[in-house]
């Protein structure tokens, strides 16, 4: 290898790039952004128009269905979604991946205002924005409560001081507060007057819009100075409302006082908040798309130390949850399993070089890598996330393999007798294309992950850059640094490490393992090359070499039988501590009556002893999944791992259990529902119908439980039914009686009122509720007057009616959609979601009506889909490389027959562990094919290099060896590098495989893959491959014979085809 003669012969510019490297990796590493994972910017737009008043129906027809049909023309888009509530219309487009955004983006604004033309003018205008992924879940849950203070000093120390700092925090993109009392100037309209003037809300309204505002008069100037006149009439107090002037009757002023009661008052709450059972507020903080999750964190304690000396001593501003802490404490735990496992490899070459030189030239190139691997890291753009390093902790045993091999062949040149030098130059050489040939079959395997399709490819691109470029750097430096310091630093003529107490002992049981496997391989090897064998009748006889062929093929079935008992899922379910439970109470029910419903769970989950902390969130406004008084979520924050005996997933099926008996109520726990059934058609009855039915047939599968379906009866609803003739002849329209109903029961903003504080307070004209609880009084009120000044009350121009009133209308690409939701306990959900889809298949929906598959289900079938075509690409470019390798078309399939050998020992360690074959696991398999592959190219490598011909140092030829021969020395030579580099990879996979960190549930099973695998490939690869191997010696010998006819050549096979 040139590379190391350069090296060798320069060791000080040798040492000098490597050090360049690390720095340029320290320097890189400093400026990574830290976040959870890759940001996988999905291609999404997200439509949003209020249309005040309108009913969900009257949404969907006015507003909707025109946005979905100008959106639908644009190119690239794979799905359009839409909510339609009580005045609001929600729309979502997702486009395919390989979309341009930009222009995406700009082709949904132009068609949005294409359509805004024909949208009712009571609709507001569009909203169109990129949907922010990251902001799907807060980064930090922030409590204000007292025990002393009134809710409404808690809300406004809330508003004006915690979430005005909380702004101002660098990464914060916005903030959501809920439970909070807001401050209203409330003025409580008198019927009995309002009609003895004549007058309506509206009139009100416009009185105090006109007269309660500041204008600019304009600019007064003479020859010595220039002056600014305005005119301010904006209420200092709000009192001074009272005195606004709304008519003039007789020549008396008629004022806002004389037509109701004003008074300063808290807003009629929509949702209520709760921490530990005790009304608080409760924040929500939301970080920047690209912002740095572990900074921003960070910039959130120091906000809320800051606030604990400027607030008052009985207001407590609690921190519920930080996701930053476990963001930080994951990766903190990966660093730790890369330290670990880094430590327990090097310990391996230590017992088996018996020399701490040796470990020290090998163990360097671990750091060197790591670091040097960062360079790479910064220059795509990656971040520190948990997928660009869990790289790192699952590549650790690959680092230092080469590191392992090259320098396990220069000590065996040195036992010959060679000098350094001359061991370092010819040891590289020999074994250089073996070590080049496995580096390029691990980047073959990891390159395709690159670049898979879909999500699952986003995700585990870093990975597999990650990786590859750690691994070439690996190949870097066990070509340059370890000659070079083999061939300068001498190992001392006698070992003292074999003297020590411990470490002494330890190599003395290596060395007689390491004797006791080379014999017994060599007894084997022996034993699968005799002649000898089973009879099976008369003709028919089983060889050895066949025995073990049939054993490899055994342990593919067992392992594929064994993937049954596995099961399957998409992820595994971290432990993060939190826990979320969503209720829905009977529709109609009020916010008394919920919190009251609510504590009684409350209470049942307070009994938990792992619980720490509960956030209940009654009601919401939001557009969100919280929409109305007869919802609620309950956030439960677990106390640390450490802490309890039960996992996450133990303590929920507990919370199952002890909320069922509850009545009244349905229970959904955690946000993560794997089953997810989108049900399409357009007939509503019929698709409602159809859901229920099948809903129910879902809850037959073993396994699932919390089946929710979208179909929800809304508020009960009535309609204002206009009388067109009386309409006409009073001279009145639709939106004047609209405007004025509306301003008597739902309120109307007319104006706001600036307190001292510096918050703008809206001014709302309402009546009094006891005046708005019945449809009789509805009926009685006066809607407009006649000339003459008598009241038209709504009865004369109406009538109530009770009507439908659908919760929400939901469609999918232009059809309506109702949906199924289930989570899954006591089974893997991929198992489960297998069920579904047969259920699926197996039943027919009525016409017009069309099932799609979503949610965890659909993305574990993609993911998988996109692995397995990753495998194929990587046993395609593995062949590649091999065959380059030995130049021949046949060698590499002798090598390849060591791929499924790892399959059994995968499942073997899935089963005993109870771990599932999902996403890390199924990447685990991946790293496999590579390193699999690796043990058998040395193998087969020594094997062939031992057949050809060669010369003797006194220029003497030397026939090659026989192939049983050739087998034979590589089963010696061969044994210890293998089982080095197997040991090191299993031993840096131990901590990966059983941490118990943040975040190790996801981690585990990856290890758990690789140290099973590699364990029972190991071992079936060194009897197997030699086989595979002379069996495809013999059938190319055959073929030659076959084709050219019989012929002598100088390396006869010992054996014939068995």
């Amino acid at each position: 290898m040139w590379v190391t003669r350069v090296s060798i012969a320069r060791p000080v510019f040798a040492v000098m790039v490597m050090f360049a490297l690390c720095v340029l990796g320290v320097f890189s590493y400093v400026k990574l952004g830290v976040e959870q994972l890759p940001d996988l910017n999905l291609p999404i737009a997200y439509v949003d128009v209020l249309y005040p008043g309108a009913s969900p129906q009257s949404v969907e027809e006015e507003i909707t269905k025109k946005i979905e049909e100008a959106l639908n023309g644009i190119a690239g888009v794979k799905r359009i979604t839409s909510r339609s509530f009580e005045g609001r219309s929600q729309t979502s487009v997702e486009f395919n991946l390989n979309a341009n955004m930009a222009r995406g983006m700009q082709d949904v604004r132009d068609k949005i205002a294409a359509v805004q033309a024909s949208f009712p003018k009571d609709a507001k205008t569009p909203l169109v924005l990129r949907v922010n992924n990251e902001a799907s879940e807060p980064v930090a849950v922030i409590g204000v409560l007292s025990t002393t203070k009134t809710h409404r000093d808690v809300s406004m120390l809330a508003e004006l001081q915690v979430v005005k700092r909380l702004q101002r925090i660098d990464g914060v993109a916005f903030i959501k507060i809920s439970g909070n009392a807001t401050r209203e100037v409330r003025i409580d309209l008198d019927q009995q007057k309002l009609r003895a003037n004549a007058l309506l809300p509206a009139d009100l309204s416009n009185a105090l819009k006109s007269q309660n505002q500041d204008a600019p008069i304009g600019l007064i100037s003479n020859a010595i100075q220039d002056g600014i006149l305005r005119m301010e009439g904006r209420a200092k107090n709000f009192l001074d409302l009272n005195s606004v002037v709304v008519m003039q009757r007789q020549s008396l002023p008629i004022t806002v006082a004389d037509l109701g009661h004003l008074y300063l008052r808290e807003r009629e709450l929509d949702s209520m908040a709760r921490i530990n059972e005790q009304r608080a507020v409760t924040i929500e903080v939301f970080k920047q798309q690209d912002a740095n999750i572990v900074t921003t964190g960070e910039g959130i304690k120091e906000a809320l130390l800051e606030l604990q000396k400027q607030i008052p001593p009985d207001v407590d501003v609690r921190t519920i949850s930080l996701n930053s802490d476990w963001v930080k404490a994951s990766l903190k735990g990966v660093q730790k399993t890369l330290l670990e496992g880094a430590l327990l490899t090097v310990a391996i070459v230590l017992l088996f070089l018996k020399s701490w030189r040796s470990t020290v030239i090998t163990g360097l190139t671990l750091p060197i890598s790591v670091i040097s691997s960062f360079i790479a890291v910064q220059a795509f753009g990656f971040t520190l996330n948990f997928m660009t390093m869990m790289a790192l902790s699952l590549c650790i045993g690959l680092l230092v393999d080469d590191a392992i091999v090259v320098r396990e062949n220069i000590v065996r040149h040195l036992a010959m007798g060679k000098s350094h030098m001359q061991a370092a130059l010819e040891g590289t050489e020999e074994i250089g294309l073996a070590v080049l040939a496995t580096t390029f079959a691990i980047c073959a395997v990891f390159v395709p992950m690159a670049f898979m399709d879909g999500i699952t490819g986003r995700l585990f691109f870093p990975f597999g850059i990650t990786v590859v470029v750690a691994v070439i750097i690996s190949l870097l430096v066990s070509f340059t640094l370890d000659p070079m310091l083999s061939s300068v630093w001498a190992e001392p003529p006698n070992a003292k490490l074999t003297h020590l107490p411990v470490l002494g002992f330890l190599i003395q049981q290596v060395d007689r393992f390491m004797a006791a496997c080379h014999g017994a391989y060599e007894s084997l090897i022996h034993w699968i090359f005799d002649d000898a064998g089973w009879r099976i009748g008369s003709k028919m006889k089983i060889s050895h070499r066949l025995f073990i062929l049939l054993i490899g093929v055994l342990s593919l079935l067992a392992a594929v039988w064994l993937s049954k008992l596995v099961g399957t899922e998409f992820i595994p379910q971290t432990d993060r501590g939190l826990i979320q439970i969503t209720m829905r109470l009977p529709v109609g029910s009020s916010l008394q009556r919920s919190s009251e419903k609510l504590s009684q769970v409350e209470a049942l989950i307070r009994a938990v002893p792992e619980v720490s902390t509960l956030v209940t969130v009654i009601g919401g406004s939001d557009a969100g999944f919280l929409v109305g008084r007869n919802q609620a979520a309950i956030n439960i924050v677990l106390k640390p791992k450490t802490e309890r005996q039960r996992t996450q997933k133990q303590i929920e099926e507990e919370l199952r259990k002890i909320t069922q008996p509850v009545s009244g109520i349905e229970v959904a726990i955690g946000l993560d529902r794997p089953i997810y059934i989108a049900v399409l058609g357009n007939d509503s009855a019929s698709l409602s119908q159809f859901t229920k039915e099948f809903s129910d047939k879902i809850k037959t599968i073993p396994g699932i439980v919390d089946v929710d379906i979208s179909v929800k009866p809304g508020l009960t609803a009535y309609r204002v039914k206009l009388d067109d003739l009386a309409m006409r002849e009073l001279g009145l329209n639709a939106g004047q009686v609209a405007q004025t109903l509306r301003a008597y029961v739902n309120g109307e903003v007319a104006t706001t009122w600036l307190a001292g504080d510096g918050e703008q307070v809206q001014v709302v004209l309402r009546l009094p509720e006891i005046d708005r609880q019945h449809l009789v009084q509805m009926n009685k009120l006066p809607v407009a007057y006649t000339k003459d000044g008598q009241a038209i009350e709504l009865a004369r121009v109406a009538k109530i009616e009770p009507t439908q009133n659908p919760e929400v209308i939901r469609r999918q690409n232009l059809m309506r959609r109702e949906a199924i939701f289930a989570s899954v306990q006591g089974r893997p959900a991929g198992d489960v979601g297998e069920d579904v889809q047969t259920m699926m298949k197996n039943t027919m929906p009525p016409e017009g009506i069309y099932f799609d598959l979503q949610g965890s289900t659909k993305d574990q079938q993609d993911a998988f889909s996109a692995i397995l075509s990753a495998m194929l690409m990587a046993i395609l470019f593995i062949y590649i490389v091999l065959a380059s390798q030995f130049n021949s078309f046949k060698q590499p399939i002798a090598i390849m027959a060591s791929l499924p050998l790892a399959l059994i020992g995968v499942m073997l360690a899935l089963w005993v562990t109870q771990t599932t074959l999902n996403l890390f696991s199924m990447i685990g398999m991946v790293m496999l094919m590579g390193l699999v592959t690796k043990n058998a190219i040395l193998l087969v490598d020594f094997a062939i290099r031992a057949r050809e011909d060669s010369v003797s140092d006194q220029g003497l030829p030397v026939p090659g060896l026989s192939r049983t021969e050739a087998l034979l020395m590589a089963a010696k030579v061969r044994l210890r590098p293998i089982l080095m580099t197997t040991l090191a990879m299993i031993f840096g996979m131990i901590p990966l495989a059983f941490a118990i960190t943040e975040g190790s549930e996801q981690r585990a099973p990856m290890g758990q893959a690789v140290i099973g695998g590699v364990i029972t490939s190991s071992l079936l690869t060194l009897v197997v491959v030699p086989v595979v191997y002379c069996y495809m010696d013999d059938l190319s010998e055959f073929l030659k014979r076959l084709w050219f006819g019989p012929q002598k050549t100088a390396n006869q096979p010992l054996q014939k085809l068995k």
